[in-house]
C-alpha cells in the first residue's frame, strides 16, 4: 500500500497529551515536548510516523493521572483473573492545573504546526485536505470541572469538543468501572444530580459526551437524559471479551439506535477473550470485534478508538505505523473499500456531525 493511496485513519483516543505531560515534566518545557513530537518521539504517535501511515488525527485526551498505588497493572492483567482497586477521587483544586497544562500543551502543538484543533467537521476535513493532524480537544474524567461547571464554560472556550464524565475512578459526577475481569459493566450507581446537569450542559454546548470508562447504570442514565447520539470513544465487546470496561449488546444496541458510535480499543486486555494484556494479540481478535459490534450497532455506528499512548497493543499493529496492517486485515477479511472507509474515518465525521452545535 503506498503512501499515496493509504486509507486515512482518525481515531477515537490516545494519550498523546499525558505522554508530552510527562516528559515535559522530566525536565523539558511544553515547547521542546511538542517539537520532539514533531521531529519523532517514543511511544506510539509522533508525526513522522502518522504521515507515513495514514493517521489523520482523532480525541486527544486530557487525563489527570492518579497517584502510584504501587499497583503492577501489567502484571495483575495478565492473571486468569483480576480485580483491580480503583484510585480515590482526584480533588478539582489537583485536576484543574494537570488538565490546563495539557490542554496548553495541545494548543501549543497547534502553535508550532503539528495539529489543527478542531471545532466542526469542517475544520477535521480541512486539516486532513491540508496534511495536517486534526485534533479534538477531549476530556477523559471531568475532575477537572466543579459543581458549578463554569470552568466547563473556559475549555469549551479553548476548544473542548468531548468529554467523559468519569475515567474510571469516581467524580462528583458518577462512578466507573474497574478494570476487572470476567465482569460486565453492571457495577455501582448511576449518574449523580450534578452528573446529570452535566451532561445537559454538554447537550446545550455540543460537547459530546464519551460513555466509555462510565458504568452500566451511568450508561442508561446518559441514554435517558441526552438529546445526543450516544457514542463510547474506545471499547470493545462484552459478549467477545467479558470485560468490565466493555459494552453489552443491549448497550451496543441502544448506541446503533440513537446513531451513534462505538470506537474499536486496541488494548489487548479489552481484546482477548481471556482477558489478558499480552501484546501478542492476533489482529483476527480486533475484526472478531468488529463484526460482532457491525452485527449489532449497523457498520454505520463503528469507528476505531485505538489508547495509543495509553495501553498495551497487539504487536502487529505496535504503533501508527501498523495501522495498514490493520486496513489490510479488514481488506483480507472480506471488508469492502466504502465498509473500510467508513470504520477508519467516515463514521466518525458523521456522528460529530450530528452532535455538534454550529458555532
Amino acid at each position: 500500500m503506498s503512501v499515496s493511496k493509504l486509507q486515512p485513519v482518525f481515531d477515537g483516543h490516545n494519550d498523546v497529551l499525558l505522554k508530552l505531560w510527562k516528559m515535559a515534566g522530566q525536565g523539558e518545557d511544553h515547547k521542546a515536548a511538542v517539537t520532539r513530537f514533531i521531529e519523532g518521539c517514543a511511544g506510539h504517535i509522533d508525526v513522522p510516523r502518522s504521515q507515513m501511515s495514514g493517521f489523520a488525527g482523532g480525541f486527544f485526551a486530557i487525563y489527570v493521572p492518579s497517584p502510584d498505588l504501587g499497583i503492577d497493572m501489567d502484571a495483575d492483567m495478565i492473571k486468569p483473573s483480576y480485580d483491580l482497586p480503583l484510585p480515590d477521587s482526584v480533588a478539582y483544586q489537583d485536576a484543574l492545573p494537570v488538565a490546563l497544562s495539557q490542554a496548553a500543551i495541545l494548543i501549543e502543538m497547534e502553535r508550532q504546526g503539528a495539529v489543527r484543533i478542531c471545532r466542526t467537521v469542517a475544520d477535521i476535513r480541512k486539516a486532513y485536505d491540508s496534511g495536517i493532524m486534526a485534533a479534538i480537544m477531549h476530556m477523559e474524567g471531568a475532575e477537572a470541572i466543579a459543581a458549578d461547571l463554569e470552568a466547563l464554560d473556559v475549555f469549551h472556550a479553548a476548544g473542548l469538543r468531548s468529554l467523559g464524565p468519569v475515567w474510571s475512578r469516581p467524580t462528583i459526577f458518577g462512578e466507573g468501572v474497574p478494570f476487572r475481569f470476567p465482569s460486565d459493566g453492571n457495577i455501582g450507581g448511576g449518574l449523580t444530580d450534578l452528573g446529570q446537569a452535566l451532561v445537559r450542559k454538554c447537550n446545550a454546548l455540543g460537547i459530546m459526551v464519551d460513555l466509555s470508562h462510565l458504568n452500566e447504570a451511568g450508561f442508561w442514565d446518559v441514554a435517558q437524559i441526552s438529546d445526543a447520539p450516544l457514542v463510547a470513544t474506545h471499547s470493545n465487546a462484552c459478549k467477545i471479551s467479558f470485560q468490565a470496561r466493555n459494552l453489552t449488546d443491549a448497550q451496543l444496541k441502544a448506541i446503533g439506535d440513537s446513531k451513534g458510535m462505538v470506537g474499536l480499543n486496541f488494548a489487548t486486555a479489552f481484546l482477548r477473550p481471556d482477558g489478558k494484556m499480552l501484546p501478542e494479540t492476533p489482529l483476527s481478535d480486533m475484526l472478531t470485534h468488529l463484526d460482532h459490534m457491525i452485527a449489532i450497532c449497523g457498520e454505520d455506528h463503528v469507528g476505531l478508538g485505538s489508547d495509543y499512548d495509553g495501553a498495551t497493543v497487539p504487536v502487529s499493529i505496535r504503533d501508527v505505523t501498523g495501522l495498514p496492517a490493520l486496513v489490510r486485515a479488514m481488506q483480507d477479511h472480506g471488508y469492502t473499500h466504502e465498509r473500510i472507509h467508513k470504520l477508519c474515518f467516515e463514521n466518525w465525521m458523521q456522528v460529530l456531525e450530528r452532535t455538534w452545535k454550529k458555532d
